[in-house]
């Protein structure tokens, strides 16, 4: 039995992860990283072979990576991902350091002739998955909080997070083409949110530079409603998933059209269901829709925040306030400015007890006429 063999050679696995640790180039791992994050991870894959069915997703959470649960070895590999951030190590260390226990386990047990049942293996990577699922997450956000300390230059924070997402992805897929874990599983699902994260950041950088340098001309497109729809519900369904809400996309007449610079199209809609998403609970909906009305286009989010407080919808929409910081409700003011720039108007209507609607309005074209440029 696998959890019998890692008990039995509990001290020989660790010490073959530090050995594996010094011979790599680069930062070497202190005490605090093997001390803990190994053995502990250890000793729960040990505690998780051995409990009822049960009691598994408690300690080393769900396999598939489409729910969400804190288990015992999430929190701990969150610890350990948060300590090497804080340390200083890179997001290699955090994945280098459980690839190496798989590799340990495989060479021991070979090298004593034990065999690993499928069961077993498919648990050992299934816990692996997820222990690195999230002790990238948590790297990542420590390291987001200490540059967001340092620095608050818009260029300096534009290429640490792009290198910063690109390096994570980068890993991910070395991991996965590694074997350790499956494409479908919880560090699959990390690679899917960052290849989402870094198209939204590049959306919203051109949305920042269109704001620094208004005189640079929009360049429009002719796309059709319908399919700027579906290429904007994949990143808004996994975020969904992720927080467990229900997430509906209406059907959109195929002949609507809109001509605007699509990026800054993007950016606007994704920052209103990235806002919808954030404040209607794990039981609630958002609803993306477009539809024409004359020779307007309007697209509308929709949530179940609960509604809008007195006055709150006017201070959504604020373009800037006096010290030239994001309105109170918290940073549509660019969103604003993506729309207005694709020559539309926004808009929020309350739904008292239940939530509200944004409401982008654009000029309606056809898909007849000349794409022009503005």
């Amino acid at each position: 039995m696998l959890h019998a063999f890692l008990s039995a050679h509990r001290a020989d696995l660790i010490e073959r992860c530090r050995i594996k640790v010094a011979s790599r180039a680069g930062p070497k791992v202190i005490e605090a990283d093997c001390s803990y994050g190994v053995p502990r991870f250890i000793d729960q894959l040990i505690e998780t072979l051995q409990a009822q069915p049960e009691r598994r997703d408690a300690l080393s959470g769900w396999g598939g990576g489409s729910k969400s649960v804190t288990s015992e070895m999430g929190v701990s590999a969150a610890r350990h991902g948060r300590e090497l951030a804080l340390q200083g190590f890179t997001v290699e260390q955090v994945i280098h350091d459980y690839g190496d226990l798989c590799q340990a386990i495989t060479d021991a047990a070979f090298d004593v002739g034990e065999p690993i049942e499928v069961d077993e293996f498919r648990t050992l990577n299934r816990c692996l998955d997820n222990a690195i699922a999230d002790s990238v997450t948590e790297w990542g956000y420590q390291n987001n909080l200490a540059y967001a300390d340092k620095s608050s230059e818009r260029v300096d924070r534009f290429v640490y997070q792009l290198r910063r997402l690109i390096h994570t992805a980068t890993l991910a897929v070395v991991a996965i083409k590694a074997g350790n874990v499956g494409i479908a599983g919880a560090t699959g699902a990390v690679l899917d949110r960052t290849l989402l994260e870094l198209r939204n950041l590049l959306d919203s950088s051109i949305g920042d530079l269109r704001g620094l340098h208004p005189e640079v001309p929009i360049r429009c497109t002719r796309i059709s409603v319908a399919t700027f729809i579906a290429e904007s519900k994949i990143s808004a369904a996994l975020e969904a998933r992720h927080r467990r809400c229900t997430f509906t996309v209406l059907p959109v007449d195929p002949t609507l059209a809109v001509d605007v610079e699509e990026a800054l199209l993007f950016a606007a809609v994704d920052e209103l269901l990235d806002n919808a998403l954030k404040w209607s609970p794990p039981s609630g909906t958002v609803v993306l829709s477009a539809s024409a009305s004359g020779d307007r286009i309007r697209i509308d989010v929709q949530d179940s925040c609960g509604g809008l407080s007195a006055g709150q919808a006017e201070k959504m929409l604020l373009s800037s306030v006096p010290d030239g910081s994001e309105s109170a409700a918290g940073g549509l003011s660019e969103c604003q400015r993506n729309v207005q720039a694709n020559h539309g108007t926004l808009t929020v209507s309350n739904l008292p007890g239940s939530g509200c609607i944004f409401t982008i309005n654009l000029p309606r074209q056809l898909f007849s006429e000349p794409v022009h440029s503005g």
